[in-house]
This record gives C-alpha cells, sequence and structure tokens, in this order.
C-alpha cells in the first residue's frame, strides 16, 4: 500500500509542476519574498521530473536574483526536493526493493558495495551527471545510506553546476556572449567527464 500512495503522489507532485509551470515562472520573474518562496518550491518540484530544463529555470532565478542570491535559492530547492524524493522513496518502497535484492546476491554486493561509498559515489554522479538525478534520489533512498550523508553530498555536489548556471543567467541580459561561453564551457567539461568515465567502465569489462 506504502508503494502505490508513494507513486501516486509522486506523480501528483510532477503533475502540479507540469501544468502550472507557467504561473511558477511568472510568479519568479515578478521577484520579491513570494518570488523566491515560489522558486524554492518549482525548483524542488523539478528534481522529480524535468519538466522545464533544470539550467533553464536556474538561469532565469539568476536573473532575477543575481549570481550569488539566485544560488543559494536554487540550492535550496534542489536540496529540499533531493531529500523529499529521498524520504518517500525510503517510505514507500524500501521494503518492496529490499525483498527483491536479497534473493540477487550479485545486487546485494552491489548495494553494500554503494553503501560503503555512499559519500564520494552521490558526490561524483552529482557533479558528473552519469545518472539521472531522480535515480540517485531513489537508489539513495532504498538503501541504508543515512540522510546526513544523502545531504551532504548532494549540497556539495549540486554546487558547481547550480553557480554555472545561475551566473550564466544573471549575466544574459548584460553580455549574452559571456552567458553562452560560460555554460558552453561548462557543458563541454561535463561532456568530457562522462566521456572518460564510461570509457574507463568499458576497459574494465573488457579486462
Amino acid at each position: 500500500m506504502k508503494k502505490f500512495l508513494t507513486a501516486a503522489l509522486m506523480i501528483a507532485i510532477i503533475a502540479l509542476g507540469y501544468w502550472q509551470k507557467d504561473q511558477f515562472i511568472a510568479l519568479i520573474e515578478a521577484g520579491g519574498m513570494v518570488s523566491v518562496l515560489v522558486s524554492i518550491l518549482f525548483v524542488a518540484i523539478l528534481v522529480f521530473f524535468p519538466i522545464m530544463p533544470f539550467f533553464l529555470v536556474a538561469g532565469i532565478i539568476g536573473g532575477v536574483f543575481g549570481t550569488w542570491q539566485g544560488s543559494l535559492i536554487s540550492l535550496t530547492g534542489a536540496v529540499v526536493g533531493a531529500l523529499i524524493m529521498f524520504g518517500m522513496a525510503r517510505f514507500g518502497f524500501r521494503e518492496w526493493i529490499q525483498g527483491y535484492i536479497q534473493k540477487y546476491p550479485k545486487a546485494k554486493e552491489y548495494e553494500g558495495y554503494f553503501e560503503q561509498n555512499a559519500f564520494l559515489s552521490i558526490l561524483f554522479f552529482r557533479v558528473v551527471p552519469v545518472i539521472p538525478s531522480p535515480l540517485i534520489n531513489i537508489l539513495s533512498g532504498i538503501s541504508k545510506v543515512s540522510w546526513f550523508t544523502f545531504f551532504a553530498a548532494t549540497l556539495i555536489g549540486k554546487i558547481p553546476s547550480i553557480l554555472v548556471f545561475t551566473f550564466a543567467g544573471s549575466q544574459f541580459g548584460e553580455s549574452k556572449m559571456t552567458s553562452v561561453i560560460t555554460f558552453g564551457v561548462y557543458m563541454v567539461a561535463i561532456f568530457i567527464a562522462v566521456f572518460v568515465f564510461l570509457r574507463k567502465q568499458e576497459l574494465k569489462k573488457q579486462q
């Protein structure tokens, strides 16, 4: 029963973001205290499903609030959303998934490795998005990873991308070239990091 309630709540959160995204963006662009709260809420919703590209929303927030305040707002929303999704996965899916994992020794072995290296694993995949963020939240939630480990790794790992996206957005009105170059350099760096990671994994399989 818990898994169905959790799944239904996740779907409801995604539906809210999808149907109200234009209203969310309008309120964010209006500025002010309400805009801060709406920004945090909308970013938290995007954690569940990218209704809009996160870099675009973080850029809009950066354009309204500036680099530092905008980064803090986006980071707060991203971490809050990740923690909520982590908690929902732990409440709704953990017992169910663990029942299956117990039947497969290899899966249990992978889970044990992940739990032993949880902080570095989560941190790495936050910085280098080889695995989609929602999947990291769910996998962490159904494992034995502690709340603090998940929180700390997520907080630190989200900072680089949020700073870049927010800075690029804050500069768009003044210098589109600076904004585009900043975003482009970051995406190239991420592409290279992902390529190197996948290449190493492929070589390991061949050995």
